[in-house]
């Protein structure tokens, strides 16, 4: 803060207290620049039904090959095939990484009418999706955020949804049609969805997208232009024109498989998907207690500049944005002991990806190699959304303490110069025991553009307080099946984590959530009880520790509540007592806002939404009789 002028000061004097005042803020905005960004929640559906984190690492960590044949409900491979990458009209791949149910979408819970949202991009739908869960699973309710700054970015490329509504006769003259599918309105309509009012941007850096739009976020924060930013990519595959036009490119993989750093790399393997990461910046997210999953500390962007052709990597410009992020983040390329890399799996990118890693991180010890690894081989190559995958599988290995092993890695390819090379591509899963874990994260677009992030483990977290009890767990969604589906995804969480702290799992469940009018609150003393509970509760047993209903405007009131001496209270005199919490929770039900007064607990993951899928799919196509409604 500016101390005003001494009066009685000499204009010398007042002159070095200005000088001193101008450092000062130097310092800080130069703190600013330099402050980590924490991760605090991630959403993701990958192929290989990988369609949050937790699944996501267990494809990986078990080694999983999520590529299978193109499914019939986006066109005939029968028709569309052909081995001879000459022939018109056709591909010569039949596999791909697909996620399933491309047409299926919540859209009463996004408040959307079903004709906007049959002409609602696919991958708008799913951008929608895994940023709300992110946002959950960041325990932050999307609700609070209303009028706030709060950025959004996305990367994305594809067109494919669009070409398919153009060829129906129907689309004609559909307003929805022009805002369902252009690209600038899928961050749009996030912000509009939350009410934010922070930059919005979505943008086709090709192969690197989603990984500038993380870079993107990062700058924002730290120019203050938001509090919290949603970053990510989408990519869906619902045509065959891309794929053919990559054919007849040579980019695509015969047998469907991305042989990243081997002797058989032929291509990528098309792959779908999208990711979210919440961000904010690290000095916000302790203040305001947000779970922090890793670290941001640098990023950078460049483009290849004029090289043999347009689509041909460039290993200096590689070189140069690794150095970039490194140098933002503070980070001696020695520190590094991980890098996720770009590694499509091509004769001509894997040698100059590798070359660029050998000259950056140069002074590794043979005896201690960096360790590369490459996603696509499990999930295929994602395109708009491959920077963003790369980065959550990197949290998730920091997350794990472990890295997961390459696929089809058998012969490394002769045209490296291994020997020379301090770098190790993952053959076998391995404990990660660096004394830090500091990573790397590339990606490399088509169009030139390159991106790379530095990404770090955490600062260890609080620890729980276990608390006394009993405590008051409140559930709510849309409607009443979505409940009883919240329900049993709480019973399976429940199980699976049975260390949890039961104050952590109310306290992150009523602060950290949207709360809708169809409601459920239980009353437990112990993680066992409110697991019995939930039992009950599905199996439709009456219980006295549970109490369902539908909210009403008459009931909205707001009650304080908070955790003193390691049980939960209400803090209005009429609902003390031993019957304080059933009035609560009866109160809960009816419409009553629950706002938490303290931070005695910590936020934890807990079960994200269920969203209802309903069918928004087309018609049979007209003109192309292969392509799938």
């Amino acid at each position: 803060m500016s101390l005003p002028p001494d009066p009685e000061a000499s204009p010398t004097q007042r002159a070095l207290q200005a000088v001193r005042q101008l450092k000062a803020r130097v310092a800080e905005l130069e703190r600013s620049q330099a402050e980590p960004i924490a991760i605090i929640g991630m959403g993701c559906r990958f192929p290989g039904g990988a369609e949050n984190p937790e699944r996501y690492w267990q494809l990986l960590q078990k080694g999983k090959d999520a590529i299978t044949e193109i499914p019939p409900d986006r066109w005939d491979v029968a028709e569309y095939y052909s081995p001879d990458p000459g022939a018109a009209g056709k591909m010569i791949s039949r596999h791909g990484g697909f996620v399933p149910d491309p047409y299926g979408f919540d859209a009463p819970f996004f408040r959307l009418a079903p004709r906007e949202a049959l002409c609602l991009d696919p991958q708008q739908r799913l951008f929608l999706e895994v940023s709300w869960e992110a946002l959950e699973q960041a325990g932050v309710a999307a609700e609070r955020l209303q009028g706030e700054a709060t950025s959004v970015f996305v990367g994305i490329c594809s067109v494919d949804y669009w070409q398919r509504l153009l060829a129906q006769p129907a689309s004609d003259g559909d307003a929805y049609v022009t805002t369902g599918n252009t690209h600038s309105v899928t961050a749009g309509r996030l912000s509009y969805l939350l009410g934010v009012t922070g930059p919005s941007i979505a943008l086709d850096a090709a192969c690197a997208s989603s990984l500038v739009a993380v870079h993107l976020a990062c700058q924002s924060l730290r120019l203050g232009e938001c509090h919290l930013a949603i970053a990510g990519g989408v990519n869906r595959i619902i045509t065959p024109d891309a794929s053919i036009h990559f054919s007849k490119a040579r980019m695509l993989s015969p047998e469907g498989r991305c042989r990243t750093f081997d002797a058989a790399a032929n291509g990528f393997v098309r792959g779908e998907g999208g990711g979210a990461v919440v961000l904010k910046r690290l000095s916000q997210a302790e203040a305001d207690g947000d779970p922090i999953l890793a670290l941001l500390l640098g990023s950078a962007v460049n483009h290849n500049g004029r090289t043999s052709s347009l689509t041909a990597p460039n290993g200096p410009a590689q070189q140069a944005v690794i150095r970039q992020a490194l140098a933002v983040g503070q980070i001696d390329p020695t520190a590094v002991s991980y890098v996720e890399t770009h590694g499509t799996g091509t004769a001509l990118g894997d040698p100059i990806e590798l070359a660029a890693l050998g000259q950056v991180f140069v002074k590794r010890s043979a005896a201690d190699p960096l360790a590369l690894g490459a996603g696509k081989t499990n999930i295929g190559h994602l395109e708009a959304a491959a920077g963003i995958a790369g980065l959550i599988k990197t949290v998730l290995a920091l997350q794990h303490r472990e890295l997961p092993a390459n696929l089809h890695l058998k012969t490394p390819n002769p045209d490296v110069d291994w020997a020379r090379l301090p770098l190790q591509p993952l053959t076998q899963s391995q404990s990660w025991t660096a004394d830090r874990r500091i990573a790397g994260v590339s990606a490399f677009g088509f169009n030139g553009s390159n991106a790379h992030v530095v990404v770090a483990e955490p600062p260890s977290p609080p620890p729980s307080r276990l608390g006394q009890g009993p405590y008051l767990l409140a559930l709510s969604a849309r409607t009443d099946a979505a409940l009883k589906q919240l329900v049993q995804r709480y019973e399976s969480h429940l199980t699976t984590h049975p260390d949890l702290s039961l104050g952590d799992i109310c306290y992150t469940a009523i602060a950290g959530r949207c709360h809708f009018n169809h409601r459920l609150a239980m009353i437990a003393d112990s993680l066992p009880e409110l697991l019995h509970t939930c039992r009950a509760f599905l199996q439709d047993q009456p219980a006295a520790n549970w109490v369902q209903g539908r909210a009403e405007p008459t009931g909205s009131k707001t009650i304080p509540i908070s955790t003193r001496d390691g049980m939960l209270t209400a803090e209005q005199t009429p609902l003390a007592g031993p019957d304080g919490l059933n009035q609560l929770a009866r109160l809960y039900v009816q419409g009553a806002n629950l706002e938490w007064t303290n931070r005695a607990h910590r936020k934890v993951p807990l079960p994200t939404y269920p969203f209802q899928r309903q069918q928004y799919g087309l018609g049979a196509l007209t003109q192309r009789s292969g392509m799938k409604s």
